[in-house]
C-alpha cells in the first residue's frame, strides 16, 4: 500500500504540472502554437541534459553493464514485438490515423514522464539506471520507427537519426565523463547539466497543458478511439511485457530492479513527441493530441494500481 501511495502522488503531482500551461493558454498570454517551441527545447536540451545528468550518478559495475546489455535487448525486441502487433490492432484504421494510433499504443513516454517519476520515486537508484538505459532505445525507435508510423513515408527512417540521435549522444558522452572521473575533477559539470536538466519535468507538463487548452474535452473523452489505444499503452503491453519478463526470470540474470525498471519505461502513457511529429510531417495531429492527452490523465490511475501488484508480486 505505502508503494501505490508513493507512486500515486507522484504521478498526482506530475498531471497538476499541467496546469499553469492550461491556464496560460485559457488566459491567452501564451498562444498554443508557442508549445511547439517549447517541445523542440525539451527534445534537444532538457532530456539529453536530463539523461546526460542521470548518467553521471550511476555507479557503473560489472553486473550493471551485463544486465544493462540484456535489458536493452529484450527493450528492442518487446518494441519491435509492440509495433508489429498494433498493425493488427489497427486494421480497421486506414493511412496517418492509422499510423498515429499504432504510435499511439507502441511508443511510451519514459523520457518526459518516465526518467522524472523513476528519479522521484527510487532516485539515482539501479531502476532509475535501467529506465535510463531502456529510454535510449525508445528513443531510437521513436526517431526512427515512431516517425514512420506518424508519416507513413519509408524514406523518413535514415541512418543518420540513430546516430545523431540526441538522447543516445548525451548517454554516451555521460559514461565517457563518468568512467574518466573528469566530473569528478570538475564538478561544475554537474551543475551545469542540472540545470538544464531540472527543467524537464515542469516545462514538459506545462506543455501538455498548453495542447490540452486547445481541445474540448467533450473530443477528449468521447471518442472510443482513445480509450481503445490507452487500454493497449497503459495497460494490455505493460502487463504483458512485465510478466513475460518475470518468466524470464527464471533462467536469465533479470533481477527485479530490472524488472520495476522495465515496468516504469513501458507503463508510461503516449510519448508526448507524437503531436510534435504530427505537426512536422503533416500526421493526423488532432488525434495525437487526443491519444496523448488522453492517455496522459488516464495513466492517473493506471501507473499507480499496476506499480502496486507488481510491488506485492515481486515482494
Amino acid at each position: 500500500m505505502d508503494a501505490l501511495m508513493i507512486m500515486l502522488k507522484n504521478v498526482i503531482v506530475f498531471v497538476l504540472l499541467a496546469v499553469p500551461g492550461f491556464l496560460l493558454v485559457k488566459t491567452k498570454v501564451l498562444g498554443q502554437a508557442e508549445s511547439g517551441g517549447l517541445s523542440k527545447l525539451l527534445t534537444w536540451v532538457g532530456l539529453p541534459f536530463m539523461v546526460f545528468s542521470s548518467t553521471l550518478n550511476i555507479t557503473f559495475t560489472k553486473e550493471l553493464a551485463t544486465s544493462s546489455v540484456i535489458l536493452a535487448l529484450i527493450g528492442v525486441v518487446f518494441t519491435l514485438a509492440t509495433v508489429g502487433i498494433t498493425a493488427l490492432l489497427t486494421r480497421g484504421e486506414e493511412g496517418k490515423s492509422r499510423g498515429v494510433m499504432r504510435f499511439a499504443m507502441s511508443m511510451a513516454n519514459n523520457g518526459f514522464l518516465g526518467i522524472p517519476l523513476a528519479k522521484a520515486v527510487f532516485g539515482d537508484s539501479p531502476e532509475t539506471a535501467y529506465l535510463i538505459v531502456l529510454n535510449i532505445i525508445t528513443n531510437l525507435m521513436l526517431f526512427t520507427v515512431g516517425i514512420y508510423l506518424i508519416s507513413c513515408d519509408k524514406k523518413t527512417i535514415a541512418p543518420k537519426k540513430i546516430v545523431l540521435n540526441p538522447v543516445l549522444i548525451a548517454f554516451v558522452l555521460g559514461i565517457i565523463v563518468n568512467l574518466t572521473g573528469f566530473a569528478d575533477l570538475l564538478p561544475e559539470v554537474k551543475t551545469y547539466a542540472g540545470h538544464f536538466s531540472g527543467i524537464v519535468t515542469a516545462l514538459s507538463m506545462t506543455v501538455l497543458g498548453m495542447k490540452l487548452a486547445g481541445i474540448r474535452f467533450s473530443t477528449l473523452f468521447t471518442k472510443w478511439k482513445m480509450y481503445y489505444a490507452a487500454a493497449m499503452r497503459l495497460v494490455l503491453f505493460p502487463v504483458v511485457g512485465t510478466g513475460l519478463l518475470i518468466a524470464l526470470s527464471t533462467f536469465l540474470p533479470v533481477s527485479s530492479a530490472m524488472i520495476m525498471g522495465f515496468f516504469v519505461a513501458f507503463a508510461m502513457p503516449t510519448a508526448g513527441l507524437a503531436t510534435t511529429f504530427a505537426d512536422s510531417y503533416d500526421g493526423d495531429t488532432e488525434n495525437a493530441v487526443v491519444y496523448t492527452l488522453g492517455s496522459t490523465i488516464l495513466s492517473v490511475a493506471t501507473i499507480p494500481l499496476l506499480y502496486g501488484l507488481l510491488n506485492m508480486i515481486l515482494a
